[in-house]
């Protein structure tokens, strides 16, 4: 009996003590890869100072202040700052950004839902240096690239002094992403380089829609391709609203940010002020641009799917007129409004470079809906939906009725054939 008892106490012995040996070995283990990881995260921080000191000597021996000058006002190649851009505006924004909130820029930027990457290198040679300026909007200025492969892109590029930063930059690359529509501006790649960050689009031939309402140098828009412009900024709003998950709330929607491509087939840019539609989205700042912006959202702060409505309204009556919703437009729409009961009163406010040309009854079926759109109840307005299924009601008669003579051009003739094909089949959603 007492040589079982030995037996069994060196059985327990051994296995107790390979146990504990094996959870010492384990801790051993876990404490050498945190150790590894320290070092090499020391040794990344030091290797980033020393690149630090190396540009701060490089720009100081040239006369310019640390971070004080302007890309284009400076001595420095764009080579230069490609190599030494630690020194940069842009970075000094980026470098000032949580660390948790950078590791999210990191994860979403590094798989951007399958847009590819870009190096600083190839946009700089695509924009001979940054020469090609085709606009500046908030977000920073905007450049025509033309790549080697052939392709033609508009890089924006995130400017030094915006008024705009990296939340916009990282909600637009977000969004663009994962929202697809043909109605929408497609985001082609992006550069997210340590001192370079920019954003890449299919080229626009044909710019914006307020070029072409405002500029004297474009012959002005015939009114059936006015409206076919309205339906598919409605279309690709009504995707926004219903068709993304989650729903999304334009927050800017005006003329210089629909772009017209070669068929003259309009589409919604410029995603820097999206969100996405919550529940409560009250903001200590108004948003958007003045003209456009809901008289409800600035009392109440809160954007909801009516705001950009409004604002879509708005637009309609610029189409409309062709004035500038900055100079007066919506004064001078309340002041034909007066008389709800005659029927010509829109008449005296649409666009004299129409001559004539436009169906009185079509007129007044667009501007009752822009009307109701701009109404100072946001809960009377109505949905994207309602407005798609209105304008394409009102292209269907003019087709019907053969009452597009004046707009012969392919954008017109497409928008006919599409109209009764369900949205669905023009929309998707990578995840």
């Amino acid at each position: 009996m007492e040589s079982k008892s030995i037996t069994w106490d060196l059985v327990i012995g051994i296995a107790t003590g390979f146990a504990l040996g094996l959870l010492v070995g384990m801790v051993a283990l876990c404490c050498a890869r945190i150790r590894g990881r320290r070092c090499r995260r020391i040794q990344s921080q030091k290797s980033i100072s020393a690149q630090k000191e190396t540009a701060a000597a490089a720009v100081a021996g040239r006369g310019v202040s640390n971070g004080g000058a302007d890309s284009s006002s400076s001595t420095v190649t764009g080579s230069e700052l490609s190599k030494f851009g630690q020194d940069s505006p842009r970075n000094s924004e980026w470098n000032n950004m949580p660390m948790w909130l950078e590791g999210l820029r990191r994860k979403s930027l590094a798989s951007a839902c399958g847009i590819p990457k870009y190096s600083f290198r190839d946009i700089q040679e695509a924009t001979y240096n940054f020469t090609t300026t085709i606009g500046q909007g908030a977000f920073g200025p905007v450049y025509k690239a033309q790549m080697s492969t052939g392709d033609t892109f508009a890089v924006k590029v995130l400017a030094s002094n915006s008024t705009q930063g990296q939340s916009e930059f990282l909600s637009e690359v977000l969004l663009l992403g994962r929202l697809h529509h043909k109605n929408l501006v497609n985001l082609v790649g992006y550069i997210a380089e340590v001192e370079q960050h920019m954003l890449l689009y299919k080229y626009m031939s044909n710019g914006s829609l307020f070029s072409h309402l405002h500029d004297e140098n474009h012959k002005p828009l015939s009114w059936d391709l006015r409206v076919n412009i309205a339906l598919d900024i409605a279309r690709g709003l009504e995707y926004l609203h219903y068709g993304a998950v989650p729903p999304v709330v334009h927050r800017d929607i005006k003329s210089s940010n629909i772009l017209l491509d070669r068929l003259m087939r309009a589409r919604v840019a410029d995603f820097g002020l999206s969100r996405q539609e919550m529940n409560e989205t009250r903001s200590s700042n108004i948003r958007g641009t003045l003209g456009y912006v809901d008289p409800e959202y600035v009392l109440t702060k809160m954007y909801t799917k009516k705001c950009d409505v409004y604002s879509f309204g708005v637009l309609l009556f610029e189409l409309i007129t062709g004035r500038n919703p900055q100079q007066g437009l919506m004064e001078y729409v309340e002041l034909a409004a007066i008389d709800m009961e005659d029927k010509l009163r829109w008449q005296e406010i649409v666009d004299p470079r129409l001559d004539g040309k436009f169906n009185a009854e079509q007129l007044s079926n667009v501007s009752d809906l822009a009307y109701k759109c701009v109404s100072s109840v946001s809960s009377n307005r109505p949905s994207l939906r309602d407005i798609v299924q209105t304008l394409s009601l009102i292209l269907t008669t003019m087709h019907n009725m053969g009452n597009h003579t004046h707009c012969s051009t392919p954008a017109t003739e497409e928008t006919f054939i599409e109209i009764d094909l369900l949205e669905n089949e023009d929309v998707w959603i990578e995840r």
